[in-house]
């Protein structure tokens, strides 16, 4: 794993995960980005932590990010359980308007990719009725299939010239976790993905209630919203991901 000062990494299930709070996170996201270092952060939620078990290509990317924070409720509860006592959810979502906020204060520019023109639209609107000030340096919705090489290196063009000093992903997992790790070195940024935030925040799709995401319920509202793309997924990785913390817990002791 990349080397990084003051670094404290747990593995959660075999998947290395950040210990840290929401001050640290945006700290030293913000460090990284003054530098313009080009960077990556994944959010790891339990769907791609039993990714990470079950594809080695996968958990190399996990492992070689700069950052992994515990997005799921089950992936902090685990960190928690392993001696972290103090360890809540950095998830996407409010990780995006958390920085936004002081990218706004810093007049720090930001770059969205990923989504449809009509979602980054509205999510432009939004974000200016919310943040006024922040500088959105550019967007970007990539084709739903693979760049030509040409397709690539312009996005990536585009995006060194912005003067964006974060890129904010919103495609997916795993794609977005492999569209970053690919494009370190390349994109002189720090990159974050974000998964549905951009839907989130755009309106498309509708958030659970503060109350379900305090008490670690927000997949349920997932479910609830798409239980027929979300069912199958859920009932197979949350069941793994059940048994293998039973098993790491019971090794402990």
């Amino acid at each position: 794993m990349p080397a990084s000062e003051g670094r404290t990494v747990e593995r959660v299930v075999g998947v290395p995960i950040d210990v840290l709070d929401w001050d640290d996170a945006c700290r030293t996201i913000s460090r990284w980005a003054s530098r313009r270092e080009s960077r990556y952060v994944c959010i790891c939620n339990v769907h791609s932590v039993v990714t990470a078990r079950n594809d080695p290509e996968f958990m190399k990317v996990i492992e070689d990010a700069d950052m992994a924070t515990a997005d799921g409720a089950p992936v902090a509860w685990m960190l928690r359980r392993l001696g972290h006592a103090d360890q809540r959810r950095i998830n996407g979502p409010d990780l995006m308007l958390r920085y936004f906020a002081q990218a706004e204060q810093r007049g720090e520019a930001v770059f969205l990719y990923g989504s449809t023109p009509a979602t980054l639209e509205r999510l432009q609107q939004r974000l200016h009725e919310r943040f006024p000030a922040l500088r959105i340096a550019g967007v970007c919705s990539p084709p739903f299939r693979p760049l030509t090489p040409e397709e690539d290196e312009q996005i990536i063009q585009r995006i060194n010239a912005s003067g964006a000093r974060t890129v904010w992903v919103s495609l997916g997992c795993p794609k977005q976790e492999r569209w970053m790790a690919a494009h370190r070195h390349r994109i002189q940024a720090v990159t974050i993905g974000v998964g549905a935030a951009f839907d989130y925040h755009a309106g498309v799709i509708r958030r659970a209630p503060q109350w379900m995401q305090d008490i670690g319920l927000e997949w349920l509202h997932r479910f609830w919203s798409e239980p027929r793309r979300l069912g199958p997924r859920y009932l197979t990785t949350n069941t793994e991901f059940l048994y293998r913390a039973a098993r790491q817990l019971l090794a402990r002791r």
